[in-house]
């Protein structure tokens, strides 16, 4: 069974919510239009990743640092307040799967914490999975909390098995063999990381999973920054490029089908074959007939993991 994909790596409305998730709406159209059932948006992309975190001094930039927070915190996506209602429409107008990330705040307990994560929805407009990143990467952690593995789930969407893992969750193996073991056909990788070795990564899961792999950054310029960004031009440059993008479709064994978008804002498009995973695993099958269980072992909980339990 075939099917064309969009990976979109166009830059958000940086730090407005409402303002994103209509770009967003724009870009599922523009996908459908092209005839794509599968629409892929990067990593944190609603309203937009903290690249501020990678540029900021300790110690130094404390004040900076609590504004910023404040202004993401204030436009983060609460999903028990409805706020994904547009995506999940235009999913269900269009007939579209969409995989999106986002900066999530949890409204249920702290009111406060937020957390790197990325929703699959289906075509439908049904919220099909939400996962949470497991480990923030460096200074990520004074922005976001550590997520738990009730979303490490692999779900049937209309182009196949999918499970997602964020940016550098790629690098850990146990996550890895825990989508691998749950029948995956499509890995997709929303991500801050690009370049070479981010490429080869993503290369070497396609190998070893024998599954669909898709990647993608924000393709990003200082230009795209608000006018109203703190000490915006002390931190960025308006012609650098922040981030690269790089959205890439790698097919199951590793070779590229798409790809890499460079320093482009815009979709990449490109044709996947489910069938193509199972042929892939006829010699190499991690999770089947190369597992080994009588060796090896993997328990994973995905029982979530709440902070209070009230009994009224």
């Amino acid at each position: 069974m075939q099917a064309k994909i969009a990976v979109v790596q166009k830059p958000p409305v940086f730090l407005d919510r409402e303002a994103t998730i209509a770009r967003a709406v724009e870009a599922i159209d523009e996908a459908a239009d092209a005839g794509a059932t599968l629409v892929i948006f990067p990593e944190a992309w609603i309203p937009g990743y903290p690249t501020w975190v990678w540029r900021l001094k300790p110690g130094t930039d404390m004040a900076l640092s609590s504004e910023l927070h404040a202004r993401l915190r204030s436009n983060a996506v609460d999903i028990e307040r409805d706020d994904l209602e547009p995506l999940q429409q235009a999913a269900s107008q269009r007939a579209v799967t969409i995989v999106v990330g986002l900066n999530e705040i949890d409204s249920r307990f702290s009111g406060t914490t937020l957390f790197n994560t990325v929703v699959v929805i289906g075509p439908d407009g049904t919220l099909l999975n939400r996962h949470r990143k497991l480990m923030p990467t460096n200074p990520e952690r004074m922005v976001w909390g550590t997520g738990d593995a009730s979303g490490l789930r692999v779900v049937d969407t209309p182009v196949g098995r999918l499970g997602c893992l964020i940016c550098w969750e790629s690098y850990m193996p146990l996550a890895r063999y825990a989508l691998y073991a749950q029948n995956i056909d499509i890995l997709v990788n929303p991500t801050w990381d690009n370049g070479e070795l981010c490429l080869a990564t993503l290369r070497h899961i396609a190998r070893e999973g024998g599954c669909w792999v898709i990647g993608t950054a924000t393709a990003m310029q200082g230009s795209d920054l608000p006018a109203d960004f703190p000490d915006r031009d002390r931190l960025f440059k308006a012609e650098e490029w922040i981030n690269d993008g790089d959205a890439v479709v790698v097919k199951p064994g590793g070779a590229i089908a798409a790809g890499p978008l460079n320093r482009d804002k815009g979709i990449l498009f490109a044709e996947i074959d489910r069938e193509a995973v199972g042929r892939a695993r006829r010699s190499l099958d991690v999770a089947g007939h190369y597992s080994r269980p009588d060796i090896f072992s993997l328990s994973i909980s995905r029982k979530p993991l709440t902070p209070v339990a009230f009994t009224d």
